[in-house]
């Protein structure tokens, strides 16, 4: 009974997460190198909190896998999930919590949950959704706008808060479903110059102040350094001085004496450099990169079109986050304030991330049932 429960885990996963995992509660504590273990546990809050939605998404993990995921494939109810998320957002305007200016969450006292990470899982589902049932006649420009409109109204309510950051994930997962479904070249280039053009409004109408200063700061790393810049400087410093072997575990002055703002957050990765170094940092990248390449070929071997673009969403998500927060960390991208996946602290992100991978393993394990009935039936003469 456990050894048939043990085959249907995929290890492959929980071993790229779950040091992952444990690289961000370490690199945000203040336990190390302390006494009295247990009082201070509890009185981290950061440590605390996370080793608490470290078990809870290894939990909703391993149990979403087990679970036939089957419903998603009913239109209804993949409609029902896109309007829960969106109302979500909508109620984010009376009643979501403050904080650094982006009202994003709702505030639970002992935890917070940002419902654009929900979106996000979301979009997947509908877009792959979507895009299964039009997959021969997604030349026709039409299709390529209805799913615009599925992705532009959660943007709109996102930058509403504002949180540029998840509204450029949105996109991404977009482009990325749009770009595997067969697009063409002609509509394509439409579509870069379309952005391009958003860009431009956005920047002259809407982008606030703070928000063009870190761009410019991307554009001339020496534009604010006390102001708008400090936050990459810092964390640039921390990369640094960590050189390749790092200066090891706790000893990361960045981050411990609080130079480097949001450490657990938007700039843990720069964090565990200074302590790991290159060294740990190659570590991360791999597991990253043993976990994508895990998915795209979940992705290859499913059951239908809908399961190939759903893991294949679920890849774009983790590429678009890896690409825009480590940039950020380097002083490659712009600071747009996005959590590392399964590092960075919080819980709505870790529990979304490891809902969308459960949901992954449920349909590749659906998959291989699915292939080895219809093996048997044409060995028995059957079909």
């Amino acid at each position: 009974m456990l050894l048939n429960f043990l085959k249907k885990i995929d290890f492959t996963i929980i071993f790229c997460m779950l040091p992952i995992m444990v690289a961000g509660i370490l690199t945000m504590s203040t336990l190390i190198n302390k006494n009295n273990f247990l009082h201070n546990f509890l009185s981290d809050i950061f440590f605390f909190k996370q080793t608490l939605f470290i078990f809870l998404a290894l939990f909703i993990f391993i149990f979403i896998s087990f679970l036939d995921y089957r419903f998603l494939r009913d239109s209804y109810a993949v409609m029902s999930f896109y309007g829960f998320s969106l109302l979500l957002l909508i109620l984010l305007i009376p009643f979501g919590h403050t904080v650094h200016g982006t009202k994003a969450w709702f505030d639970f006292k002992f935890f917070s949950f940002e419902p654009a990470d929900l979106m996000k899982l979301s979009l997947i589902i509908l877009l792959a959704k979507y895009f299964s049932k039009r997959h021969l006649e997604i030349a026709n420009v039409k299709h390529i706008l209805i799913s615009f409109l599925y992705m532009f109204i959660p943007v709109l309510l996102i930058m509403k808060q504002p949180d540029l950051g998840s509204a450029i994930v949105l996109v991404a997962i977009w482009s990325g479903l749009v770009f595997v479904s067969g697009i063409s070249k002609k509509h394509l280039l439409i579509l870069v110059g379309l952005g391009l053009f958003s860009f431009i409004l956005l920047w002259n109408f809407y982008f606030k102040a703070y928000q063009k200063a870190r761009v410019l700061n991307f554009i001339n790393p020496n534009y604010d350094l006390k102001g708008s810049g400090y936050n990459v400087y810092q964390s640039l410093i921390a990369v640094g001085s960590g050189g390749f072997w790092g200066k090891g575990m706790g000893y990361g002055t960045q981050s411990r004496l609080n130079f480097l703002p949001e450490h657990e957050t938007d700039f843990i990765f720069a964090a565990f450099l200074e302590e790991w170094g290159w060294f740990g940092g190659l570590i991360i990248f791999i597991l990253f990169a043993i976990l994508i390449f895990h998915l795209t070929r979940m992705a290859i071997k499913a059951e239908s079109n809908f399961e190939t673009l759903f893991i294949l969403g679920v890849a774009i998500y983790f590429v678009a986050h890896l690409v825009i927060n480590i940039g950020m960390n380097l002083g490659l991208m712009p600071v747009i304030g996005i959590p590392l996946p399964l590092m960075s602290y919080g819980g709505s992100h870790l529990v979304i991330e490891s809902l969308a991978l459960g949901l992954c393993v449920g349909m590749n394990r659906y998959a291989k049932a699915s292939h080895l009935s219809k093996f048997k039936n044409e060995f028995l003469g059957l079909e």
